[in-house]
């Protein structure tokens, strides 16, 4: 009788567990694809037509856009793994950790040069088109690529530093994460001075380009009308960059809070901070420029609702 009583309490534990996990991934997976839909419609609209093709500020935008989503795509994909508990081999772990460290560094790379194309744009108008060129612009994008890889380069190399037999006795007896893979303080320090460096480096490019164009706003010879648009876009670029800073303190707050909560709030805790600062920051910042933009807007809308093809023209 004992013994029935408690397989019927191991099976409701079992079932109630289930039903956590079930709900939980419901809740960040529903999100993320909705997400991930609005951003494919975002990137499908920038190579749809020559316009967007042939205009810098447009490819930067792609090219941010489209780490964001291969980032968010990741995301969720470690995130449920985590959710369910589900512990991988080193190797495959290491590329997931890399495919995010990769991705994640494009976004607050890319912002620091948007900023500087809308700085010449206002301040020096007329070399703008033989400065900012589609040409140039892709040398730029693969530069910052090259930099992000070297970040993860960089890493490998002082994974390295860890001796061979120690690689081949530790195997990750956590969920797969950034943080099971720092190695020793070595690692982490660098993450950290990296962080620093690109997101200074950013909000330096930023707020220089945002007081330049109020400074040449007040000439007589600036293009009021391009200034006024450059400085709200920059506004937009620095809440971007807040956007893409709040994910980097997703993992201290939760291990933080590993430490103090229990097993099931701690669950609550992780979906919640996990929708704040993954997913809405991967794709608030490009809806907003994309639907702020004269020239986007019309053919997002078109293709995210075929409905409203007739509200817009008229």
């Amino acid at each position: 009788m004992f013994n029935v009583s408690q397989s019927e309490s191991n099976m409701t534990s079992q079932d109630q567990d289930l039903l956590r996990i079930a709900l939980i991934s419901t809740l960040s997976t529903v999100p993320s694809f909705v997400f991930l839909y609005i951003n494919g419609t975002i990137l499908f609209t920038l190579r749809s037509k020559p316009v967007f093709r042939d205009t810098c500020r447009y490819v930067l935008l792609y090219n941010l856009l489209l780490a964001d989503t291969v980032q968010l795509a990741q995301s969720q994909v470690q995130f449920l793994l985590s959710v369910c508990r589900v512990k991988l081999v080193y190797s495959l772990c290491t590329v997931l950790s890399m495919l995010a460290n990769l991705t994640t560094g494009i976004s607050p790379l890319t912002l620091v040069v948007m900023p500087l194309e809308r700085y010449v744009a206002v301040c020096y108008p007329l070399r703008h088109s033989s400065i900012i060129t589609v040409r140039n612009t892709t040398v730029v994008i693969v530069a910052i690529w090259a930099v992000s890889s070297l970040n993860n380069l960089t890493r490998v190399l002082l994974f390295l530093e860890i001796s061979f037999k120690k690689m081949e006795s530790w195997q990750i007896e956590d969920l797969c994460s950034n943080l099971a893979l720092v190695l020793g303080a070595a690692t982490a320090d660098y993450d950290r001075a990296y962080t620093c460096v690109v997101f200074v480096s950013a909000g330096v490019a930023t707020t220089f380009s945002y007081v330049s164009v109020i400074v040449a706003a007040r000439s007589a010879s600036t293009d009021k009308a391009l200034a006024h648009k450059a400085r709200n876009t920059l506004l937009l670029h620095l809440v971007q960059l807040g956007l893409s800073l709040s994910s980097t303190i997703y993992n201290p707050l939760i291990v933080a809070l590993s430490k103090v909560l229990t097993k099931v709030a701690f669950l609550w805790v992780q979906n919640v901070f996990y929708v704040c600062f993954i997913i809405f920051p991967r794709c608030l910042s490009s809806l907003i420029y994309g639907l702020r933009d004269q020239t986007i807007r019309p053919v997002l809308l078109y293709y995210l609702c075929c409905r409203l093809k007739v509200k817009i023209s008229g």
